[in-house]
């Protein structure tokens, strides 16, 4: 599971990095709205990674252990999504709903682009 480990800090450092990129938007735009939304859903976004990442790592462990397998934690993904849309709902005057939902997707394009790259420096390591 240290390649697991490995592959989520680097993600983490990607968002924290478009976190950080969305803070001086926030600051610096007269965007407001739209850079605290999309603040409010990569946060999220963030804290679906860790969810997601310690449930794979239980659920190895249930199956190398040979024991019952629980769920990957989908309903509290859910969760996670449904809380921001009613904050963005709440709090119209703070938020947008589009930005949110592209905030909330950024941990999955990470993920996607991680990948990709990582394929990309292996097949070039390889040949």
């Amino acid at each position: 599971m240290g390649n697991l480990q490995a592959m989520f800090w680097r993600q983490v450092r990607y968002i924290l990095y478009l976190l950080a990129i969305y803070t001086l938007g926030f600051g610096f735009t007269p965007y407001k709205t739209v850079f605290l939304s999309l603040i409010l859903g990569t946060s999220i976004s963030l804290l679906m990674v860790w969810n997601l990442t310690w449930k794979i790592e239980k659920f190895g462990q249930a199956v190398a252990a040979r024991k019952k397998v629980r769920t990957l934690g989908t309903l509290s993904r859910l969760a996670l999504a449904a809380l921001a849309a009613v904050i963005v709902l709440t709090y119209p005057q703070y938020f947008h709903i589009v930005p949110t939902v592209l905030g909330l997707m950024t941990s999955y394009i990470v993920i996607i682009i991680d990948f990709f790259f990582h394929k990309w420096k292996n097949d070039k390591l390889q040949a």
